[in-house]
């Protein structure tokens, strides 16, 4: 961020003046000089659309030399150029103005005081720096035209607006009104004209008519354009004069309700792009509300790509029309060398034009993360549509930073968390797989060394208690390879028709020699329940759930399996008679690594593993895992499944 000097602010005139280019620089060797703040101010007049092409192009040159030179960009409406910059002086804390002043004498009888002259009486508090301005030998100031084009749409409303203002005077006429309300009638039309009219010329038309007509209608002799009183040349003249000046005004105040309407809209359109990007979550939602809000404002086609690595990719095309955007065609090569030339050449890249299209950077400090492009044709782009969409690429640069920034921490959460785990996991395993494996090496090494000396019923123990552990390291190193796969993503369902009452069969009959005293009961309804289900990852929740109610229930008390259909579902419940889970427990229960406070039946501790893989392969069949607590005291597992269809094969 620059550090300015503080309550130095200085302002440069633009204009389309070949010359202006030398106050430009000269304005900005000053605010470098000063360490000041540096703005360029344009005042749009009505005859800035009257201004040629040479002339808009030239003003085009101006703004941009203004803006790489580190200024930034203002536009404000009105007739009176001295007033508006003044008044945005006053407004902007201006300390300095800087513009130029033709040395050309102009031999004129009445002339209008010269903007600088104007300027010190209307801001007398404020440095101004007056820089000679040379003009060529080629460049002439442009005399305004008079606009003399009139459609029939104007003439048809004049002729109603004048009929309907001499029906009403003919009506004030026979009731006894005076003639200075008849006129001021017809003023008031003049008036109306000149608001609904788009020509200056249809209100001067309109004022000399009304005098004629009320001199036919209202004057004696009446329907003659003779008159006799002395005193009717003085009223038409002052009639005449009065129709022109508020027609004038009329016309005028219609011009600045308009660049008024204009200024609100374009304000409106950036504070709309502001809060529309606020609220997006990704890069093309961001990319389609820029290019939706450039869409409204140029009314034109639009293509955007996004620069990786220096090339573009990903271009999408919105259409004029509004329709569903579509795929962009590749930019040509010798374009996107252009561009990239330019990006080398310059650290702040400006716009670029190639076959009919005018490219627009979207960059954030240094980096381009896209680019924009805009159909012009053989038009050439407005000097101030193109500061407006600069302004709108400016928001779209900062919402895709943003978004960036956000994909970025959610990556670095996630690899923070990713390692979180991974720590605890290593922890885990590195403490709890110490206790199997030295039970095991110690039962092997007593029968390497003292088998002989061991009767045949203590072999027999110390041969399950090696196989026990073994299960249980095998039962682990299972979990874990299903919890790499569900991470990688690499886990895919084989889905199939199965009998409920089938998978828990085979469940049960895998924890035959892990009951621990423990009595297994299975309750399954008359009625066959079919889902579409992986058998084997079916299966091996069964497993995990029982296994669970095994550890940390005491041995000899009873575990319940039972199966029941609920509408469109298959529901599961495998209850135990412990101690139970406690409620902030519950809601960690199938998180992974999480185990509790409470202690495995066995006295050995679980990773946490089998009910966070339960959850996981359950919802993966779209199905829902819960624990709630079993009457009177233990836990009760709930799993819902859809329910399948039978496939006949005829």
């Amino acid at each position: 961020m620059e550090n300015f000097t503080e309550n130095e602010h200085i302002l440069v005139c633009l204009s389309s003046s070949p010359s202006n280019a030398r106050i430009i620089r000269a304005a900005r060797k000053m605010a470098q000089a000063f360490n000041a703040k540096f703005t360029a101010l344009f005042v749009e007049t009505p005859e800035f659309s009257s201004m040629s092409i040479q002339d808009r192009e030239r003003l085009r040159q101006n703004l941009k030399l203004a803006e790489k030179s580190g200024a930034s960009i203002e536009t404000v409406y009105g007739e009176d150029v001295a007033y508006q910059i003044a008044e945005f002086a006053r407004l902007s804390a201006v300390s300095k103005i800087v513009l130029g002043r033709s040395i050309v004498k102009k031999h004129r009888f009445f002339k209008k005081p010269v903007l600088t002259d104007q300027l010190i009486e209307l801001a007398p508090n404020l440095d101004i720096y007056i820089i000679p301005d040379f003009p060529t030998a080629q460049y002439r100031q442009p005399k305004k035209k008079p606009d003399l084009h009139i459609s029939l749409r104007d003439i048809g409303l004049s002729i109603l607006i004048l009929c309907l203002a001499t029906l009403i005077d003919l009506l004030f006429w026979n009731c006894g009104y005076l003639e200075s309300n008849i006129i001021t009638v017809y003023i008031l039309g003049v008036v109306i004209i000149s608001v609904v009219t788009n020509s200056r010329l249809c209100g001067i038309i309109a004022s000399v008519l009304s005098v004629l007509i009320f001199n036919f209608f209202f004057t004696v002799p009446r329907y003659t354009f003779l008159a006799y009183d002395s005193s009717y040349p003085l009223t038409f003249a002052v009639m005449l004069v009065s129709a022109l000046i508020s027609g004038g005004l009329a016309a005028k105040l219609k011009q600045h309700a308009a660049k008024s309407a204009l200024a609100a809209h374009r304000t409106k359109l950036l504070f709309d792009t502001n809060q529309l990007l606020q609220g997006a979550v990704s890069q093309e939602e961001i990319i389609s509300l820029t290019a939706g809000q450039l869409r409204e404002l140029l009314n034109k086609d639009l293509v955007f790509f996004s620069i990786k690595d220096g090339s573009a990719e990903n271009g999408r095309f919105f259409p004029a029309n509004g329709d569903t955007p579509q795929q962009a065609p590749p930019i040509p090569p010798s374009v996107l060398e252009d561009f990239t030339d330019k990006l080398r050449r310059r650290l702040r890249p400006e716009a670029f034009s190639a076959q009919g299209w005018t490219y627009y950077p979207v960059n954030s400090g240094e980096k381009v993360m896209a680019l924009s492009g805009v159909y012009y044709g053989k038009e050439h782009p407005d000097a101030f549509d193109e500061s407006l969409i600069t302004a709108v690429l400016g928001e779209c640069a900062l919402a895709l930073q943003n978004e960036k920034n956000a994909r970025e921490k959610r990556e670095n959460e996630l690899l923070a968390e990713n390692e979180r785990l991974r720590a605890n996991l290593l922890r885990s395993i590195s403490h709890d797989l110490r206790t199997p494996l030295t039970s095991i090496s110690g039962n092997a090494s007593n029968l390497l060394s003292n088998a002989d000396s061991f009767d045949k019923a203590t072999r027999q123990q110390i041969y399950a208690d090696i196989y026990e552990d073994s299960m249980w390291l095998i039962n682990l190193v299972e979990n874990l390879l299903a919890v790499t796969k569900l991470e990688d993503g690499r886990m895919n369902l084989r889905l199939s028709s199965e009998l409920l009452e089938d998978i828990v069969s085979e469940a049960v009959s895998r924890m035959d020699n892990k009951r621990c005293g423990h009595e297994i009961k299975v309750t399954m309804p008359d009625d066959f329940i079919i889902i579409q289900a992986d058998a084997k990852l079916m299966v091996q929740v069964i497993i995990n759930l029982i296994d669970n109610a095994v550890k940390h229930t005491p041995a000899g008390t009873l575990i319940e399996v039972e199966a029941e259909k609920q509408e469109s579902c298959a529901v599961l419940m495998i209850r135990d008679n412990g101690n139970g889970i406690s409620d902030s427990d519950k809601a960690h229960i199938f998180d992974m690594f999480f185990t509790g406070n409470s202690k495995a039946a066995d006295s050995r501790r679980s990773l946490g593993l089998g009910l966070s893989l339960c959850k996981s392969i359950v919802e993966a069949h779209k199905g829902k895992i819960s624990v709630a607590d079993n009457h009177p005291h233990g836990t009760v597992f709930t799993v819902s499944l859809p329910v399948g269809e039978v496939e006949i094969h005829e």
